[in-house]
């Protein structure tokens, strides 16, 4: 079984997690894509909302798409929530599945200073995804591709296949663009702060749960945010 792992905060979930998500699935002819949310991560932003809220909205956006589910398993692991023991759970309890870590160009870079990244890049492959404001081409400097520039740099001007290489571990590493969707977490609490409407940027169910549960608000503007003006 082929099995997307799409982890990050989530903080919170939104329409450019989902299409992402569902565009690899399709292309890489994933059977099942667990999103996991972090409970604890290792450098946690004093703006990061409680584990349990975001991974209830995780679920509320997931829930329609048969081939997605949503893990708790960093939710309930006492202490940081590292990915090499997330990695090392998933293997445990499935057995026979192939892994394929999903992830953005800028977290691909930063893996040199995860825990463990050696044993990180032994235990799944993964797929690397266009994001706004990053460039396929910023992938020459990672320790871990050996890929010309120029062939990077064709990633960032053209629409093709993925580009796939094999890492020193032997687990493959797959560079792919998705639909670019200029929405960002840190965008949507900024407008939930300034009381201005979130509508279109998220499901609607999560919408209402950040309303009823005040989430991301400053604490002397717990307002409505329905009907208030656009803020992108």
């Amino acid at each position: 079984m082929k099995i997307g792992i799409f982890g990050g905060t989530f903080n919170p979930v939104h329409y450019g997690h989902l299409r992402s998500a569902e565009e690899v699935r399709e292309k890489f002819g994933l059977d099942r894509i667990f999103f996991i949310p972090s409970g604890n991560p290792p450098l946690k932003r004093k703006d990061l909302t409680e584990a349990v809220h975001r991974h209830a909205m995780v679920k509320m956006a997931a829930r329609d798409n048969p081939s997605f589910e949503v893990l708790d398993i960093e939710c309930v692991r006492p202490g940081k929530s590292y990915t090499v023991n997330t990695l090392e759970q998933l293997l445990e309890n499935y057995v026979d599945a192939d892994l394929y870590f999903i992830l953005g160009i800028d977290a691909f870079l930063d893996i040199p200073n995860w825990r463990e990244p050696e044993k990180i890049l032994s235990l799944t492959n993964f797929i690397v995804l266009s994001r706004p404001g990053n460039y396929f081409t910023d992938l020459f400097h990672s320790p871990y591709l050996d890929m010309k520039k120029n062939v990077l740099a064709s990633l960032d001007r053209e629409d093709r296949e993925p580009c796939v290489t094999v890492l020193k571990s032997g687990k493959k590493s797959f560079l792919t663009s998705v639909t670019p969707i200029g929405i960002s977490s840190t965008d949507i609490r900024k407008c939930v702060r300034k009381g201005f409407s979130i509508k279109y940027l998220l499901p609607a169910e999560v919408e209402s749960y950040i309303i009823s549960h005040s989430l991301y608000m400053q604490k002397n503007r717990l307002k409505r945010i329905r009907g208030r003006r656009e803020c992108l």
